[in-house]
């Protein structure tokens, strides 16, 4: 019997029209929407808006939960967009397609400024705003984000002990694993460097990926002499700038979190049982790509 895929409900094909096809139809409108179907609209059979709207179910009647709950959604899929971009990224990396490399990264950047304004969503909220229904999400927290994990194993911050609290989700858990065991976006990045020519050690090249990255003299002497050529046809330069926009934004991400959480609850214990914003300082110390800015100290 064949398997069906539960994660994917079944739903209406969206049927592909060409050009002539749609011009035919403004001209039965006379310009006008078409207002008929014989069937579910496409639009949401496409985008499955429906589906979406549905998915928000706040668990107290105060007004200012829906916007919580929303914005934390949005930005759900606001990881989920970026590791695609990331994934597609690793893929032309490693294929030594570099020039097309940049495409993805640029969209990465441009998401995470998507996701950075989400924020903005969230900045009427006060402490009593927030404690008028914070008790009811019980130990819940973004920390337990599991696209959120992914998206930091991918940019190369890396903590096997942070997939533990998965172990009950066995499908979660083991996509988790194998994201730790493979190689960061940084991780294929060095290689491609040491496939264009440039001197960097196999203590570098072939250490154990599920552990995160330590700085390397090496690495960072190699983004220099990278940096020093300015001509048009230096892709791994490009490549470079686009790695940086990804890091900064991430950045900006992390350090938009913390103002959030001291503008909602100071320095409160976290929902789920971090010290909160004193731990959120201390996880903002660990840099994404560090070479790329330790090494526009020596440019």
């Amino acid at each position: 019997m064949e398997q069906t895929d539960l994660r994917t409900p079944a739903r209406p094909a969206v049927r592909p029209v060409t050009p002539r096809q749609r011009a035919a139809r403004a001209a039965r409108n006379g310009g006008e929407p078409t207002l008929e179907f014989t069937d579910r609209v496409p639009y949401d059979a496409y985008v499955q808006a429906s589906t979406l709207h549905r998915l928000q179910r706040p668990l107290s009647s105060d007004p200012g939960e829906m916007s919580f709950l929303m914005v934390s959604q949005i930005m759900e899929l606001y990881f989920g967009l970026i590791c695609h971009e990331l994934r597609e990224t690793q893929r032309l990396l490693r294929a030594d397609r570099v020039w097309d490399a940049l495409a993805p990264l640029r969209r990465a950047a441009l998401h995470l400024e998507g996701l950075n304004a989400a924020w903005k969503g969230l900045r009427w909220m006060t402490p009593a705003d927030f404690n008028r229904f914070r008790n009811l999400l019980g130990e819940g927290s973004g920390f337990q984000s599991a696209m959120y994990r992914h998206l930091e194993f991918l940019l190369g911050l890396r903590d096997e002990a942070l997939i533990r609290p998965f172990r009950r989700q066995a499908e979660v858990h083991a996509e988790l694993r194998a994201a730790l065991q493979t190689p960061s976006v940084w991780d294929d990045v060095l290689a491609l460097l040491a496939r264009h020519g440039h001197d960097l050690p196999a203590e570098l090249l072939d250490r154990d990926v599920t552990v995160e990255h330590e700085p390397h003299a090496a690495a960072e002497a190699v983004w220099v002499r990278i940096y020093a050529d300015a001509g048009p046809e230096n892709h791994l330069r490009l490549l470079g700038e686009a790695l940086t926009e990804v890091a900064e934004q991430f950045g900006d991400w992390r350090h938009q979190h913390l103002k959030a959480v001291q503008r909602t609850m100071g320095a409160k214990v976290g929902s789920g049982g971090s010290a909160g914003l004193a731990w959120l300082q201390r996880s903002m110390a660990r840099v994404v790509f560090p070479e790329l800015w330790s090494a526009r100290t020596a440019m």
